[in-house]
């Protein structure tokens, strides 16, 4: 009997992967394409009532919506929809694989190592480590994350997240880890790390009211092409910073454009419930993205290389003062 399902489309993080695993391995799908939340609002990924959509805002329609972002669900209402008559599950959970999990939990038997997956994931999508260093330990989900941050998030990195969606369906993260492509992209990470520290370090700076250098900026736009970095280095620079903010250019095959993005990442140093500080909130303030507690993003469109100038320092500014009032 034919498959009644089309394809997963997923996000190209170590979320949307496993959410695209835990599909997979549910409802038998081996299609899987990636993309982020631009191609969907763009509609630049063909989407039908046969496909699984996970980790990204709801298209026009599809067979199955799995998400966790409370800027997704504001936008599905704001479009008229009634997210309980949405196929499929949104809960604000750590990570849209838990909601996926979950999801299935009650139809589907799972193997024991499926869940631990799910566990990391909640990790590493929140960005929940206890502190810097624990956050750069080796483990299994630190070396596959980190191969899939060397793959890229482009289309020459999509043989590689779909090499992964699989590895990760069917093993343990601990012999997923230890595959030999897996690992020589992890090496390649590792290798890099100098690199980007230099980068940060020459890319970065605070704002002129914030004396106790809280919050770190990463601007990479001055950069002709994006530097691959790992923003989160910033805190093997500036340990005792409580979060870091990178700008970047964002570009359309290859060529620089006007728009840009923008992430925000809590220090794993600190304890964001005592801190106080909701960087999801900041983004959804803004109007310009979504996120977790500890970590968001968002892009900016742009008409001209002037607004995008005056937007940035209007928009980081605005962070800033957002940061102070919370």
């Amino acid at each position: 009997m034919p498959n009644p399902w089309g394809k997963i489309v997923t996000h190209t993080d170590f979320d949307g992967v496993v959410s695209a695993a835990i599909c997979s391995f549910s409802l038998g799908i081996e299609d899987v394409v990636f993309t982020g939340p631009l191609g969907i609002g763009q509609n630049r990924v063909p989407i039908s009532n046969r496909d699984v959509v996970c980790d990204l805002p709801y298209p026009l329609e599809c067979g199955l919506w799995f998400d966790h972002h409370p800027g997704n669900l504001d936008e599905l209402i704001l479009r008229g929809y009634d997210p309980e008559q949405v196929p499929g599950r949104f809960e604000l959970k750590d990570s849209c694989s838990r909601v996926v999990f979950e999801y299935f939990s009650s139809r589907v038997e799972f193997p024991s190592y499926l869940e631990t997956t799910v566990h990391h994931a909640d990790i590493i999508d929140a960005f929940r480590y206890e502190d810097v260093e624990d956050w750069r330990r080796e483990t299994p989900a630190k070396v596959v994350d980190c191969a899939l941050k060397m793959a890229g998030p482009g289309k020459e990195g999509g043989p590689f997240r779909r090499r992964l969606v699989f590895l990760l369906r069917d093993n343990p993260l601990d012999c997923v880890a230890i595959k030999p492509d897996i690992r020589a992209q992890y090496q390649a990470y590792v290798g890099q790390e100098e690199r980007m520290l230099g980068i940060i370090r020459e890319a970065s700076y605070f704002m002129p009211a914030d004396k106790d250098q809280k919050l770190v900026i990463i601007d990479l736009m001055r950069y002709k092409r994006r530097p691959s970095i790992v923003k989160n280095l910033a805190f093997v620079l500036y340990p005792s910073s409580q979060a870091v903010a990178e700008v970047r250019s964002l570009y359309d095959q290859g060529v620089k454009t006007n728009n840009f993005g923008l992430s925000i990442s809590l220090s794993p140093n600190v304890d964001p419930v005592a801190l106080n500080k909701d960087v999801g909130d900041i983004m959804r303030s803004l109007n310009i993205g979504d996120g977790h507690r500890g970590a968001a993003g968002g892009t900016v469109t742009c008409r001209s290389k002037d607004e995008m100038v005056k937007k940035k320092r209007e928009i980081l500014e605005r962070i800033w003062l957002l940061w102070e009032s919370l």
